[in-house]
C-alpha cells in the first residue's frame, strides 16, 4: 500500500478497466491453505513440496506452514540428500552457545 509505483499502476488499471475497478474495490482476497510449491536448490535442483497452512490458536493471526515431499518421490530423495549433507557439516556455534560453554 505504500509503494508509489504500485499505487500508480492500480490507479491506471482502475481508470482503464471497469472490471478491474469493481474487483479491486471488492477486495475479495483469498488465502491458499494448501497447495504445492517448487523450490530450486543450487546443489540438488528442483524440489516440489506439498504445503498445508495451520492456524495457531494460541497466536491469533499467525499460521504455521508444513511442507512435505511425496513418499518415494525425487523430491523426497533430494531432501534426504540435503539432510545428510547438513548433518555431516560442522554446525557453527552461536555467540550464546560460546558464552554458555
Amino acid at each position: 500500500p505504500h509503494d508509489p509505483v504500485m499505487q500508480e499502476l492500480v490507479g491506471e488499471l482502475s481508470t482503464c478497466s471497469p472490471t478491474f475497478r469493481r474487483l479491486w474495490g471488492a477486495h475479495d482476497v483469498r488465502t491458499h491453505g494448501s497447495g504445492t510449491k517448487r523450490f530450486v536448490h543450487p546443489v540438488v535442483g528442483e524440489v516440489e513440496l506439498a504445503y498445508e497452512e495451520m492456524a495457531l490458536t494460541a497466536e491469533p493471526g499467525r499460521v504455521m506452514l508444513v511442507y512435505t515431499a511425496e513418499s518415494g518421490s525425487r523430491s523426497q530423495e533430494r531432501l534426504r540428500m540435503l539432510a545428510s549433507w547438513a548433518a555431516s557439516e560442522k554446525v557453527p556455534q552461536t555467540a550464546q552457545d560460546e558464552q554458555e560453554a
